[in-house]
């Protein structure tokens, strides 16, 4: 059977998420959703829109919510673009904005039109979107500690590319958490004359943001998700604001109802009691600065964050291990099987009540491991 499939789709190596477990009791701090639930608003709404209308198709363009996020972003509603998660809007911006590479410049990558350029290490899930799609990867490393690197200098060298189809920026940085200023992303998009994606999944922890740039220059675009920050992961609703070009043809490609009706209430109902999502993100940046505290003082290197988790290099032992004690423990944290994360966990910050329990737990293994050492040296 395998004949019927393209080549192209069988060496896919396909993006994987992080675990969704079945048994109950684990406490999941491994996907980075936001620890407390949608407004009481949103879950009326919902609630009430469970209905005749289920057997309805929802409104095509998302044209309500389109209408209430360019009100909130002070643009009209020809600039945003809403889709199934902010993963299809970068899924439709690759087939959107680049060339499939067969036939032109193949693998090497010496057409600009077949490129699709982002840092590394960041969201896993832009090179699978560029190899689906048949074009060339162009990953290029960040610097130390996760910052940028300075682009003119490796543009010199040759390792970046000013006229790459689609750069892809993750702001504030995934999965290390840390987040650029308004003043670093404008001096790159300035430089590039491909189309610039800054992908802003994590933002509403962050101190700055850029949906500025977006409208600033015709090349931008800045992608948002109902996801992280607002506790809608269920229903998966993101967006993309920028040039009525861009967003033009993106809207020509996408699927005929790509929205779910209830994902597009939810996410009208969510901006009618921001307020309350607002309390949310303090409530989770106080509590990621105690989870920060409180895995230094265990030994933990604890990378600076912006967003809803931290990226931690663990003591004593390696990743992999603290990843398999932690769940032994009931306790889910992510771990990247790739050259460049494998030293690392990524942790989800939580409740109050969930941090004491990470914390807890870690405490108790590093104990068992002290007290594993000392039996040996005894014997």
């Amino acid at each position: 059977m395998s004949s019927l499939i393209r080549p192209l789709v069988r060496a896919l190596a396909p993006y994987v998420p992080g675990e969704q477990p079945a048994s109950p009791g684990l406490i999941k701090l491994n996907t980075n959703e936001n620890p407390y639930p949608p407004s009481p608003k949103v879950l009326r709404a919902v609630r009430a829109a469970t209905d005749e209308r289920l057997r309805l198709y929802p409104n095509p363009t998302s044209r309500r919510l389109r209408e209430r996020l360019a009100a909130l972003h002070g643009c009209t509603p020809e600039h945003v673009f809403v889709g199934n998660g902010s993963d299809e809007c970068l899924a439709l911006a690759v087939r959107a904005f680049v060339e499939p590479a067969a036939g032109r410049g193949g693998r090497r990558g010496t057409d600009r039109r077949t490129l699709v350029q982002y840092f590394t290490p960041s969201y896993s899930l832009y090179p699978v979107l560029t190899d689906i799609h048949g074009a060339v990867r162009h990953p290029v490393p960040l610097a130390d500690g996760f910052a940028l690197p300075d682009v003119r200098a490796l543009a010199r060298q040759g390792r970046w590319r000013a006229d790459a189809a689609l750069t892809i920026i993750t702001t504030p940085n995934a999965p290390g958490g840390r987040s650029y200023t308004t003043a670093e992303l404008d001096a790159i998009c300035r430089r590039q004359r491909g189309v610039v994606l800054l992908d802003e999944a994590y933002v509403d922890f962050a101190r700055e943001h850029a949906m500025a740039l977006a409208l600033a220059h015709p090349h931008v675009l800045v992608a948002r998700t109902f996801s992280k920050a607002y506790s809608l992961c269920f229903q998966r609703v993101g967006y993309l604001v920028g040039n009525p070009e861009l967003i033009a043809a993106l809207d020509a490609i996408r699927d005929s109802y790509n929205v779910n009706g209830l994902g597009q209430i939810a996410a009208e109902a969510t901006l009618d009691d921001l307020p309350y999502y607002q309390r949310n993100f303090r409530r989770i940046i106080a509590t990621r600065e105690r989870m920060s505290d409180g895995l230094r003082s265990l030994g933990f290197e604890v990378f600076p964050s912006e967003t809803n988790f931290v990226l931690v290099r663990p003591p004593r032992f390696a990743a992999r291990t603290w990843l398999e004690r932690l769940r032994d423990r009931k306790i889910l944290v992510r771990w990247f099987d790739s050259p460049d994360l494998k030293p690392y966990l990524r942790i989800t910050v939580g409740t109050d009540e969930q941090t004491d329990a990470l914390l807890s737990a870690a405490r108790h293994i590093l104990r068992v491991r002290a007290s594993g050492r000392t039996t040996r040296g005894r014997r």
